[in-house]
């Protein structure tokens, strides 16, 4: 082995992201995994080696899997206790290494040197410790190599199937379930009814005012009820209330939501009007299936109309305006769903969203999606598209925003005007008794 490659093994150090390195993260994890970065479900932990500076592999950790036969017979608990004790098993979602880095042992060097610091990374962020790890092997493509080297071990496969639009379908593809006990007995503990030694935190919550709280049921009560009324167990505004609260508090999928729901507490089940059940007197949640079926057959304009603006905009906090094109979706003729939307930097919340017609574009949608939004005093940042004098208009002086916009060299005199700008005309931009910096190019 090469002397540069034992210091890579030696030196290299393993911590959490910071905030700003994000966007960096996943585009990385996006450009080189091969499964892309469509996201995390649940809670998540972003991990980035380093070694002299430079970035050498990333790994991310989600929320475990709600289901999966292997891993619930090896550690041998009851559907309830595993709906409690879930949230004690973290899965390895992404590991990556970057290009220029293949060196003998680096991926089990580094994967050592993220378990010894998760579960205390985990308890800081989310209130409890992870007690063992999981992870799916697809072997296809790799044989597990380094996960074996750091003590994980095999359990078996998965059945080879994938969920989609409710229902499971065979994809004849089997993956390796493959997990590592981070303390001793953890398995233990996860199977046993035995006290843990320390509390878990019942459910990422948001504070929300009575009034707002009002607002909300006067809000989802005004939505149309698509299901026949035989058979319905959970009202329409006890799910609706539910799924607002879940997204809110940063699920970002289906099954989050449930997850989110397994792990209220009485007191929030009752106050979000989830159904009753006679018998014990306890407050029932809806299922990852009642859920997903409703919000597959629910109409989302009018939900969309009745949320937009409920949510209110922190004082820091800046709105992104973004646009997209739904893969997987499509109207009548083939032609694809386009939507602009806006969002919250720091939590990620879509705030309001409008469909672009095929006969527009997003440029004139700009105005529309943010009516409703009260800006004042916040930011709004746009991409190159936007970066349209009629739309700095209309949010400095009718939304009474600041902006941040993107000039790129489609807009060559703009780009000139900014090169050639002397920002000694603007005082907060120059050092104190200093020379002023040199302008340079926005991309």
């Amino acid at each position: 082995m090469a002397i540069q490659e034992r210091e890579v093994l030696r030196g290299a150090e393993v911590r959490l992201i910071r905030r700003e390195e994000r966007g960096r993260w996943d585009e990385l994890m996006r450009a080189h995994h091969y499964l892309g970065m469509p996201g995390m479900v649940g809670n998540s932990l972003r991990y980035v080696a380093e070694y002299a500076g430079q970035w050498v592999a990333l790994l991310g950790w989600s929320a475990a899997a709600l289901k999966c036969g292997a891993r619930d017979r090896w550690i041998g608990w009851r559907s309830p206790l595993r709906q409690q004790r879930l949230a004690l098993i973290a899965n390895n979602a992404r590991f990556l290494i970057l290009p220029g880095y293949r060196i003998p042992h680096l991926a089990s060097r580094l994967l050592g040197l993220n378990l010894r610091r998760l579960a205390a990374d985990w308890r800081k962020v989310y209130g409890h410790p992870i007690l063992v790890a999981e992870t799916f092997v697809d072997p296809r493509y790799f044989r597990g190599t380094c996960y074996r080297a750091a003590g994980w071990i095999t359990l078996g496969e998965t059945l080879g199937y994938r969920r989609s639009q409710g229902t499971y379908h065979a994809h004849g593809h089997p993956k390796m379930v493959m997990v590592r006990e981070l303390e001793r007995r953890g398995r233990r503990r996860l199977s046993s009814s035995a006290p843990l030694g320390f509390r878990m935190p019942e459910v990422t919550t948001m504070t929300i005012s009575d009034k707002k709280l009002d607002e909300l049921w006067v809000r989802l009560n005004g939505i149309p009820e698509h299901r026949s009324r035989r058979g319905i167990r959970h009202s329409k505004i006890s799910i609706l209330a539910l799924v607002t609260c879940a997204l809110v508090s940063n699920a970002q999928s289906i099954a989050a939501i449930a997850e989110w729901a397994a792990r209220c507490p009485q007191r929030i089940l009752r106050r979000i009007s989830c159904r009753r059940d006679p018998r014990t007197g306890r407050y029932i949640a809806p299922s990852e299936p009642t859920i997903r079926r409703f919000l597959q057959n629910v109409d989302p304009v009018p939900i969309d109309a009745a949320l937009r603006g409920w949510i209110e905009l922190e004082d820091e906090e800046a709105v992104a305006v973004d646009g997209k094109r739904i893969c997987g979706a499509s109207k009548a003729g083939g032609a694809t769903v386009h939507l602009l939307g806006a969002f919250l930097h720091h939590h990620g919340i879509m705030v309001s969203q409008v469909r672009v017609e095929e006969k527009t574009n997003e440029i004139p949608m700009v105005s529309v999606l943010l009516e409703p939004l009260d800006l004042e005093g916040k930011v709004v940042t746009v991409d190159a598209m936007h970066t349209q004098r009629e739309t700095a208009i209309h949010l400095k002086q009718h939304k009474k925003a600041d902006f941040v916009m993107t000039a790129k060299e489609n807009q060559k005199t703009l780009l000139e005007d900014i090169e050639t700008l002397s920002l000694d005309a603007f005082p907060p931009s120059a050092p104190v008794g200093g020379e002023a910096p040199r302008p340079h190019r926005r991309s």
